[in-house]
Parts: structure tokens; C-alpha cells; sequence
């Protein structure tokens, strides 16, 4: 019996580990050493409720759990070390390799993202990313609806408003063939 609830949890954790990932980096701001950590922990809760969940929905579960975690985390002062140079300065970033549009666009929104209250950016990744119905928004943040509707709501606003002031100005494009 021990076993066979060993294999279903190894399955579903291969399976799941990508998505699962990229949903705890989105929740953490972007920081992928604590979406890790974050997902480990979540891993440990539901290994232990296994039993109870692995026939229902253990995905919805890690996603409540992740959801949480990462609102309880954000409340904390300190996340670790940070390490820096005997000189108090951060290295050079790495020289990008051959980046797309694409990928500058979702690093950006990434940011800015990054950039919400960890309960709004939490009912944003959830409503938008994983596409899930306000009801299971709610569900998972532990809050009545229409407190997950005004938390989505103001997180969408305030990164429309954090484009808006990050965008460029689109130059118009000179026609010399007149």
C-alpha cells in the first residue's frame, strides 16, 4: 500500500513540477530560489494529505497551499542571505543570449508582477495564469469571493498602471517613398 502511494506522488510530482514551479515563481515576485523553497514545503504538506486528496484534486490543493505560503512568506522581513561582493556591489548581469520579443515582454510583466502586494499578485497569477474561476480564486486565498474579485481587480489595475508609466513611446514610422 506504502508503495503504490509512493509511485502515485513521484507521478504526479514529475509530471507537475514544471507548471508547479513556474506558478511558485510567479507568487514569489519572480525569485526562483524561493519558489523552490516555497514548493518544496508545499510538496511536504501534501505528501502527508496524499491520502486524502490523491482521487480529488492534489493540484488544487499544492496551488491553496502555494497561494498561502507565498502571502505568509511576503510578511516575513527577512527571506536569507543575499549575497554580494567584498565591494557592496552586485555583479554585472550576464550578457542576454538571442532573447525575443516575447520573452522581454513576459520578463517584464514578470516585474511588474514582482511588484504587487503578494495577496493581489497571488489572486492575479491564480485568475489569469492558471485561469481559474473566482470561486476557486477565493478557495484558494482562504477569502469570501468578492474579496478575491476586489483583490484581482486592483492588481490588474495597478499593472496596467505600471505599464503605462514603463512603456516607450511608440515613434511613428517615416515614410520616404512619397
Amino acid at each position: 500500500m506504502r508503495q503504490g502511494r509512493s509511485d502515485a506522488f513521484d507521478r504526479f510530482v514529475a509530471n507537475r513540477w514544471p507548471a508547479l514551479l513556474h506558478l511558485a515563481r510567479l507568487l514569489t515576485g519572480g525569485d526562483r530560489h524561493r519558489a523552490e523553497d516555497l514548493l518544496q514545503e508545499a510538496l511536504v504538506k501534501l505528501w502527508f494529505a496524499w491520502p486524502r486528496v490523491a482521487d480529488q484534486a492534489p493540484e488544487a490543493y499544492v496551488r491553496k497551499i502555494l497561494a498561502r505560503a507565498a502571502a505568509r512568506s511576503a510578511r516575513r522581513r527577512w527571506w536569507g542571505e543575499q549575497p554580494t561582493d567584498p565591494l557592496d556591489r552586485l555583479p554585472d548581469p550576464p550578457e542576454p543570449a538571442d532573447e525575443t520579443a516575447a520573452v522581454d515582454e513576459r520578463t517584464h510583466l514578470e516585474a511588474m508582477l514582482a511588484q504587487l502586494p503578494a495577496r493581489q499578485r497571488a489572486a492575479v497569477v491564480l485568475r489569469y495564469y492558471q485561469d481559474l474561476p473566482e470561486q476557486q480564486v477565493a478557495e484558494a486565498l482562504g477569502c469570501p469571493v468578492g474579496t478575491a474579485r476586489s483583490l484581482t481587480a486592483r492588481g490588474v489595475g495597478r499593472l496596467r498602471r505600471l505599464m503605462a508609466e514603463t512603456a516607450e513611446p511608440v515613434s511613428p514610422v517615416s515614410s520616404s517613398a512619397e
